[in-house]
């Protein structure tokens, strides 16, 4: 737990220090209520450019990733450790801030941050990084906010920072819900539907899976 908050503010401490303040509205570790219940952000960045969803990984060692894989590795002293894709985390964080504040998905640009001393030993997209996070988001310079929906998006971001009503315990509980949900994938929020086997041994028999896929590969046995 210390070290996701540490983690977090060493990412809260670049951003302070690489982006401008009046251009970069920042708010840090949110909990928005969805419909299948909660979503936690550990920081997010308001701009005329975009809104930018910052996710924090402190890990050490060397990192193996595919966006299309469920599951990343780190290796670290020879022992291996399996972590969930942290782009499938953003985009299920991205469909819910969309909805929250009733703006275009393509305006915004979720970002992994890893901090810890880690080394990326495949290629990664250029949202994930181990360094330059600051000059990553400032290399978006297309307006695609005005004045006025700025405002609203602001008023709906202060709103969310203050709001009383959701603890870490229901986050934590909502968590735990969605985890053993038939009806929710747990990676991404999407409903799950059941779907046939269509070939081999298992034709004809029935499973849940994402109906996100194929951005989503979730499975469960009904």
């Amino acid at each position: 737990m210390f070290k996701g908050w540490f983690g977090e503010k060493k990412t809260q401490f670049r951003l302070w220090v690489s982006l401008n303040r009046r251009v970069y509205r920042r708010y840090h570790d949110l909990i928005i209520p969805t419909h299948n219940g909660t979503a936690q952000l550990d920081h997010v960045l308001v701009s005329p450019f975009g809104i930018f969803i910052v996710e924090t990984k402190n890990l050490r060692g060397w990192i193996y990733g595919d966006p299309a894989q469920s599951r990343w590795t780190q290796v670290l002293f020879r022992k291996k450790n399996q972590f969930q894709n942290p782009l499938r985390q953003t985009y299920r964080q991205m469909k819910v801030l969309s909805e929250y504040l009733n703006v275009s998905e393509v305006t915004i640009h979720p970002v992994i941050a890893f901090v810890g001393d880690c080394e990326f030993k495949t290629e990664m997209p250029p949202n994930v990084r181990s360094s330059g996070v600051g000059g990553y988001i400032k290399s978006f310079t297309q307006v695609v906010y005005d004045e006025n929906q700025l405002k609203l998006i602001q008023f709906g971001m202060e709103r969310l920072a203050v709001a009383t009503d959701l603890s870490a315990s229901d986050h934590l509980r909502s968590l735990r819900e969605r985890h053993n949900s038939k009806t929710v994938c747990p990676r991404c929020g999407s409903d799950l539907v059941t779907r046939t086997v269509k070939r081999g041994r298992n034709e004809g028999s029935q499973f849940l899976g994402c109906q996100a896929y194929p951005k989503c590969r979730f499975t469960r046995d009904i």
